[in-house]
């Protein structure tokens, strides 16, 4: 995760490098090569490619949004020669970053500074941390997936599987489900991991991902193994989060994860049509 002292470094860098052309606010293709981290030229262009196929399909001008131009560079004893130049508009610049690995840090930042209109820093900061929590509730509706099929060949049914997240969540916020959600004021019919900072959403997702694999490898079945399997890696994960000064049980509810999912997907929706 990126500190904000980074998204400032960042949100320096990616201002610097834009410019007006004819009214149009653009980057070059090579500047925004090296802020992306990408070491090689050919390399981008194969994510360029991607987003002109993206710009493409979106019905939008891909010679406007993508113009090709030539740059001179020296090449030594006061030689220059001609190489190619991409200017991009900011769709453009967004259309890359979305087909980029948001795994690096770079690309994650630039999928959120090209998204938001009002370019600064403590929106894109707080665009990056809702991001994060969005993804960090898909991967953990992923890894229970894989637990509940992974309990099923191992005769636990639907309701052997809710018994034994429900006892994972007591073991690791020390209330029950009931009692969880009436404190964090969780509607009875929404999951609580909906309602969960990013960190516990993690903390959860980690303790069910340890189930899956310990399921396996000590080849365990019935709800009554399972469920201590998941309890024991519950209360593993608690003790980490209370020796780091958190409790997992005294952290703020956060806003529904639903919501800003839709947020997001309105603000990207909002950069298309530009």
């Amino acid at each position: 995760m990126l500190k904000s002292e980074e998204i400032k470094a960042l949100f320096a860098q990616f201002e610097n490098a834009s410019a007006k052309i004819e009214g149009v606010e653009c980057w070059s293709a090579r500047e925004l090569q090296m802020l992306l981290g990408y070491a090689q030229w050919r390399n981008f262009v194969n994510t360029i490619e991607k987003a002109k196929d993206a710009c493409r399909n979106a019905g939008e001008n891909i010679q406007y949004h993508f113009a090709d131009v030539s740059k001179m560079v020296e090449i030594g004893s006061g030689a220059e020669k001609a190489i190619d130049e991409i200017l991009l508009t900011r769709y453009a610049c967004y259309l890359i970053a979305q087909n980029g690995d948001s795994r690096k840090e770079q690309i994650a930042f630039a999928q959120n500074y090209f998204a938001v209109q009002t370019r600064r820093a403590e929106i894109i900061e707080q665009r990056i941390l809702e991001t994060e929590r969005v993804k960090a509730r898909a991967k953990l509706r992923e890894t229970e997936k894989q637990l509940s099929g992974v309990l099923y060949e191992r005769g636990v049914d639907d309701k052997g599987f809710s018994i034994i997240r429900s006892k994972g969540d007591k073991a690791l916020f020390r209330l029950d489900t009931v009692q969880l959600k009436r404190k964090m004021g969780v509607p009875q019919s929404r999951p609580i991991a909906d309602f969960l900072p990013t960190v516990s959403i993690k903390a959860k997702d980690f303790a069910a991902a340890m189930t899956t694999e310990n399921v396996q490898i000590k080849d365990l079945h019935g709800v009554s193994a399972i469920e201590k399997e998941h309890v024991d890696n519950n209360l593993g994960v608690r003790k980490i989060m209370i020796e780091r000064g958190l409790v997992p049980e005294n952290l703020p509810p956060a806003e529904d994860v639903q919501k800003v999912e839709r947020r997001l997907k309105t603000e990207e929706k909002k950069v298309l049509k530009k």
